[in-house]
């Protein structure tokens, strides 16, 4: 039996609603893990989510999905820097990407949880509501893990080079 092939037609229709927004576009300025921008980041975390629904066989509105990833991380500030006033980042940044996203675009229930509840269990008080969000928490954490470890991978590289 060969694998199914996935139909990305709603996730690249739902992409090119999404991200040609001028402050979505800000998202290229920030770095999240490693060199990846937030921008790349949450293209892939949506990527990963969207595959992830139909590799398991989740049952979801793959919209829902799309939308609440592409946002997940739409808090448009740089977090590493320490003069900005952005301590415990991991712990807040939930609540300003929810409230940038909600000012941006007109939101379902469904993806202010994604977005509200993508750092759980980190922020264990907020607890995903949805097969939708649940697959976007577990997106986040892949692409974030492949991120960080791609630094470190990366640095030992150059180390060997030398």
């Amino acid at each position: 039996m060969g694998r199914q092939k996935i139909d990305y037609t709603l996730f690249y229709e739902v992409l090119r609603e999404v991200v040609p927004t001028a402050r979505y576009r800000q998202m290229k300025q920030y770095i999240s893990h490693s060199d990846i921008t937030v921008y790349q980041h949450c293209i892939k975390v949506a990527h990963k989510a969207y595959t992830l629904a139909f590799k398991l066989g989740v049952r979801c509105d793959l919209r829902a999905l799309v939308r609440g990833a592409l946002l997940h991380d739409y808090y448009l500030y740089d977090w590493h820097d320490p003069n900005k006033g952005f301590r415990w980042h991991g712990f807040k940044h939930h609540r300003f990407a929810l409230q940038n996203a909600s000012a941006d675009f007109d939101l379902s229930e469904k993806e202010k949880n994604i977005i509200h509840s993508h750092m759980f269990p980190l922020t264990v008080w907020c607890l995903p509501k949805s097969r939708e969000a649940w697959l976007v928490t577990l997106a986040d954490k892949c692409i974030a893990t492949e991120e960080t470890l791609k630094k470190y991978k990366d640095k030992r590289a150059q180390e060997s080079a030398e």
